[in-house]
């Protein structure tokens, strides 16, 4: 299965205020921040990436937090939603925990034979708690408040709204190796076979939805995960067959990246497993310190004075 997609890496989405999305998202949600470094393209503004203890791809969300920065607006040619999956008997907790936290969220139902339980983030961002019909035995990252009957073990699903399914769904099907698992409505489940967990892609399709605004509170783009340089390289070439423009492999140090945009409009990312969040820190120090890419270093004096203190 090592030349295959391994379901998703990482999901990166845009924020404002720094200081709330990292409070939110670290004691909030319990997740850990695994890297603290800065936007490659505009290093006067942080990149976080909060997932599990290692970062395992599948468990990182990550985010520009853009102060000031305008509310976005969901819309058709963006992912949607992001799904979490959590123990079974935790959305009690959850459900209790927001109520306390004054965390937006909504009533718990049932989609496709799983019980969730929507919310927002400060900003906005669409995210559910999923109690997985398959047990999730990936190991959480706990914290004082969230032991790990209740953490968050990483990604189960990703939303994309779409206007027609089946541009993005021959992508997924054709070149990334997924199956159409099952219907419900106008939600369409893909699911690849090469991983446990992390595994889904549901496409809601909505002929008429207007484009999404992508800004404050929206996804940015979708990684998905391969093994490593080599079978990254062996995807360009089919997604270069099919026709697409690619972008050539981009080094984002702690994985190798390549970006397209998939027929409906969506950024997807391919990054690889290596070389890791331990490049440039031991794993008991993971998001402790700046780190910066080579190309802004001499920028450190500068940034770690202007940049807000997390």
């Amino acid at each position: 299965m090592s030349n295959t997609i391994l379901g998703l890496h990482h999901i990166t989405a845009i924020a404002g205020n720094a200081q709330r999305n990292h409070a939110f998202y670290t004691q909030a949600l319990g997740l850990r921040l695994v890297k603290k470094t800065v936007n490659f393209d505009d290093p006067g503004t942080y990149h976080f990436y909060f997932g599990n203890e290692q970062g395992t791809p599948g468990t990182i969300l990550t985010f520009f937090p853009w102060e000031g920065i305008v509310p976005g607006k969901t819309g058709a040619g963006m992912a949607t939603e992001i799904s979490y999956a959590v123990p079974d008997g935790s959305l009690p907790f959850w459900t209790e925990r927001f109520k306390q936290l004054k965390v937006k969220q909504g009533a718990t139902s049932e989609r496709l034979g799983e019980v969730i339980l929507p919310f927002q983030d400060p900003d906005g961002l669409n995210l559910n708690l999923v109690v997985p019909k398959q047990p999730d035995n990936r190991t959480a990252w706990e914290t004082a408040d969230i032991t790990a009957s209740n953490a968050l073990k990483g990604f189960h699903a990703v939303t994309l709204t779409l206007n027609n399914v089946k541009p993005t769904a021959a992508i997924l099907t054709d070149i990334f190796g997924y199956v159409l698992l099952e219907q419900e409505g106008n939600r369409y489940r893909y699911v690849t076979n090469a991983v446990e967990n992390a595994a889904i892609v549901d496409i809601v399709e909505i002929p008429n939805a207007p484009r999404g605004l992508n800004a404050g509170g929206t996804n940015h783009h979708v990684a998905f995960r391969v093994k490593d340089d080599n079978v990254l390289m062996e995807f360009r070439e089919k997604i270069v067959r099919k026709g697409l423009n690619i972008t050539p492999k981009i080094n984002r140090d702690y994985f190798f990246s390549l970006y397209f945009r998939e027929p409906g409009g969506v950024l997807f990312e391919l990054a690889t497993d290596n070389p890791g969040f331990t490049v440039d820190e031991p794993l008991n120090e993971l998001g402790t310190h700046l780190k910066l890419p080579s190309q802004h270093e001499h920028l450190r004096a500068t940034l770690e004075r202007t940049l807000v203190k997390i």
